[in-house]
């Protein structure tokens, strides 16, 4: 049976802890015994063909050390999965900052398109416990994280991590620590504002810790928490001068008052100000602390707490760093909980980084939004809207409405009694890297576009990266798998990226880019072509498209059909009639260049005999199951677009070139079980792709039932691909593999034939529930999800690929969001009266 827990049960969780039955449960104590990592060692015949690539490849990495460059993907220096997160705190495009599932605050994205992989022990919640005598009894952090070797060894560190657990439902996360000898519980949750469809809160940069102290004992006890962050990301620049503290007192406009400190300094030229608070109410005591030393022993303040449950009355700011010093500050709340009772109490973090910095300056959107709602007290006089200030207040007074719209949102998927346990756990958990992805949400500062149509005038400007160590912004090949999850969720954003890569379409760039894969050089966009991805952080991202340096996406054969595809998948969901007639003409255009590609004219785009398409290793040539699958499904989907505009030559131009598509498709692929890789006679042409059916995927999405590829052909080919990829690989633990020989061996022409991409698994199974083969989708995605987050701990960070065994490649990647698309394919199957299948859930 497969499960979203690690060593846990469900007697750990008592229900009048509020703790949810859903999500990725785990011990604190809990060790992964599975060390997988990066360091895959290619096979001879593999070594043999990128031996010119890697020769370019190196340098390539020379060229951008020597002018302090980051290569957008580092193969020299891959990150290797720490095995250590959780759900992520902050909403969307403002920045985000990791939490693990021990307690601690890592992997920082403050910096705009950097994910910065480091744990600060000072960030850290403290708690004290006094008995009705106001002595001290008790004072640990709480965290089980390993003690800092160096700094703040005066603090104790040792929290028994058999008696904490960690629940995970994004955007929300439930953290239970056990404190036995003084019959005491504490349950933090943290709420972070990522909700569907808003567009507002969802921008916010923060998120609230809700602590509820359960006293069990018969005797009233004192209980303090303090919250501790320093300034920084855990970078060598947090020691540069001029980093301020001052109080924060902000009252909001129905009586919720924010108290506590923020912490002003400057990253990269950008400035910041983190904030941290406290909801002022009856029975909460607050005090804080403006300055203590985070790189110290931290006597300062524990010895403080120790003593007095509390901190000091604190002047309203503290003196400027000098270079070399960093700064760390406390809020304190301190509750008197009667025995048999229990008492919350509400933080809230908050960073504000209003303008954020590439080769040019951009404004956050977030800054557009008015979260004022109050009067300002103190020195805060004229302080912007979305100051530190007005976000800690805003977020405390506004967290009950997040929780409510998040419960309305998850509620009907819970409820769903068909839904295997694992699935809702992934299904939103997944959701991270909305707004962990590197995800910048801005202003749009381009004064042509239309204010009454454009929806880029209201909602801004959206990007996310393709990985965490691959720094493109929207990589579109990557981007129509994970797609779904905000065109399901913020239809909105999905429609202003679709506006960034029209408005792409018509632009040339006639720099010659010298290309790692040949060693050719090429312009760097060329007219009429879908970019491969709209730049890199490091350049000027939307003005300097396609950083993409290993091949000519001019050339690439599915980022055209992927961007039509999209178009009407988009207008299924939405029915936004603007939407479609401003992306009419654009397909059009990238259609005719397709068109091209059909050196023969039967119909049929042609691979050229290099990687043209996302999988830039696995070389296709000639007709491809994968390309051709695409290409009728785009032209299927101009003719529905042609038939609503009542273009009547587009209507006869692509009725005709499908029927002709059609035939050629299944003369040349179809081999009476599944359909070739590609008709090249090559020694893997016969392979067994598992994405293979990606076109009728995407068709089926869109609610087509209309038969583009014959229905018993899909069925044989989906058949094929269960019994062969997915339990021929590993006995169906893992998902499906890419490639299979028709032997049943593991097709090893290239690395990537051999890995399973996670999100690519999502899609199939998505696929595999639109034709009525649910019980194989929930069992092929199970045992992917269970190596990932159970296994080999590397939920909140999942990569792009896994291979058979102690491998994986691209940590923190986009396309995994596809397991939206199974939520959209479970939910058009369950409006048609899908069976009830209650065994799916212990597959």
């Amino acid at each position: 049976m497969l499960s979203s827990r690690t060593n846990m049960s469900t007697e750990d969780f008592p229900d009048d802890y509020n703790i949810p039955k859903f999500g990725w449960k785990v011990k604190m104590d809990h060790v992964f015994e599975e060390k997988w990592n990066q360091n895959l060692r290619p096979r001879w015949h593999q070594i043999y063909q990128f031996i010119p690539l890697a020769l370019r490849y190196v340098v390539y990495h020379m060229y951008n050390a020597f002018h302090s460059r980051q290569p957008l993907m580092n193969y020299i220096k891959m990150e290797t999965g720490k095995q250590i997160y959780g759900a992520p705190i902050g909403g969307i495009g403002g920045g985000t900052i990791g939490r693990g599932y021990r307690g601690e605050f890592c992997r920082f994205q403050l910096r705009p398109g950097r994910v910065e992989y480091n744990t600060v022990p000072a960030n850290n919640f403290i708690v004290t416990v006094q008995d009705s005598q106001n002595k001290t009894v008790y004072q640990k952090v709480l965290s089980t994280y390993p003690k800092p070797k160096k700094q703040l060894s005066a603090w104790e560190w040792d929290f028994d991590g058999s008696q904490a657990e960690y629940t995970a439902l994004y955007p929300r996360a439930w953290s239970v620590f056990r404190i036995p000898d003084y019959s005491l519980t504490l349950v933090c949750r943290q709420v972070s504002p990522v909700i569907p469809d808003n567009y507002k809160d969802s921008t916010l940069p923060g998120a609230v810790f809700v602590w509820t102290v359960h006293n069990e004992g018969t005797e009233m006890l004192h209980v303090s928490i303090t919250f501790t962050f320093k300034n920084g990301c855990g970078r060598k620049d947090d020691r540069d001068p001029n980093c301020v503290s001052t109080t924060l007192d902000r009252k909001a406009e129905n009586g919720t008052q924010a108290v506590g400190v923020q912490i002003s300094h400057r990253m990269d030229a950008m400035d910041y100000t983190y904030g941290l608070a406290v909801k002022k109410k009856d029975g909460v005591s607050i005090s804080r602390m403006l300055r203590f030393d985070p790189a110290g022993s931290g006597a300062d303040i524990w010895d403080r707490l120790l003593e007095k449950g509390e901190l000091w009355a604190e002047p309203e700011t503290c003196n400027p760093t000098a270079s070399g010093e960093q700064l760390g500050a406390a809020v304190c709340s301190r509750l008197s909980v009667p025995a048999s009772s229990s008492l919350d109490t509400e933080m809230a973090l908050v960073w504000d980084m209003p303008k954020v910095h590439f080769q040019s300056w951009h404004t956050r959107y977030y800054t557009t939004q008015d979260f004022t709602t109050a009067s300002v007290s103190g020195s805060e006089e004229g302080a912007r809207q979305t100051s530190a200030s007005v976000l800690c207040a805003y977020a405390l007074e506004n967290f009950a409405q997040w929780e409510e719209a998040i419960d309305k949102w998850q509620q009907p998927i819970l409820d769903d009694s068909d839904l295997p346990e694992w699935y809702i756990s992934a299904l939103f958990n997944e959701l991270y890297f909305v707004a962990d992805g590197g995800t910048v949400w801005l202003v749009h500062n381009d004064k042509n576009i239309d204010p009454t149509y454009d929806p880029r005038h209201k909602y801004g400007r959206f990007a996310y990266l393709e990985g965490h160590e691959y720094r493109m912004y929207n990589t579109y090949d990557v981007h129509f798998y994970a797609s779904f999850a905000l065109a399901m969720l913020w239809p909105k954003l999905q429609e202003v990226l679709q506006y960034d890569i029209r408005d792409t379409l018509e632009q040339e760039n006639k720099t010659q880019r010298w290309h790692l894969y040949d060693g050719k050089s090429q312009d760097r966009k060329v007219k009429n072509t879908v970019p491969h991805d709209v730049g890199d952080p490091e350049e000027d991202p939307f003005k300097l498209i396609n950083a993409y340096p290993i091949h000519d996406v001019s050339e690439w054969r599915d980022l055209n059909l992927k961007y039509v595809l999209q178009v009407w998948r988009d207008f299924s969901l939405t029915k936004n009639e603007r939407y479609l007639a401003d992306m009419w003409a654009s397909c059009k255009k990238v259609m005719d260049t397709a068109e091209a590609w059909d050196t023969d004219g039967d119909g049929l785009i042609e691979n050229n005999g290099s990687p043209d398409q996302t999988y830039d290793t696995w070389v296709m040539k000639g007709p491809s199951a994968y390309c051709g699958g695409l290409w009728l499904a785009a032209l299927y989907c101009m003719h529905k677009m042609a038939v609503h505009f009542a273009d009547t030559d587009a209507i006869d131009k692509y009725a005709a070139l499908l029927e002709r598509g059609k035939q050629s498709f299944e003369e040349k692929l179809w081999n009476g079980q599944y359909y070739d890789f590609d008709s090249s006679q090559s020694s893997h042409s016969k392979s067994v792709m598992s994405d293979q059916l990606c076109g009728q995927w995407y068709l089926r999405a869109c609610g087509v039932t209309d038969e583009v590829f014959p229905s018993e052909n899909v069925k044989s080919a989906l058949k094929t691909i269960f019994r062969l990829n997915v339990m021929g690989f590993c006995e169906g633990r893992m998902g499906a593999v890419n490639g299979v020989l028709p032997s049943g061996q593991v097709d090893t022409t290239t690395i990537q034939s051999e890995e399973v991409w996670t999100g690519v698994v999502y899609g199939l199974c998505a696929l595999m529930i639109h034709e009525n083969m649910e019980e194989e989708a929930f069992l092929t995605a199970g045992g992917m999800f269970n190596t990932v987050y159970n296994r080999i701990g590397l939920g909140f960070e999942t990569p792009e690929a896994l291979y058979e065994k102690d491998h994986y490649r691209a940590i923190g990647y986009m396309r995994p969001l596809a397991i939206w698309a199974m939520q959209l394919a479970w939910q058009q199957r369950k409006n048609h009266k899908l069976p009830s299948h209650k065994h799916y859930a212990e597959v």
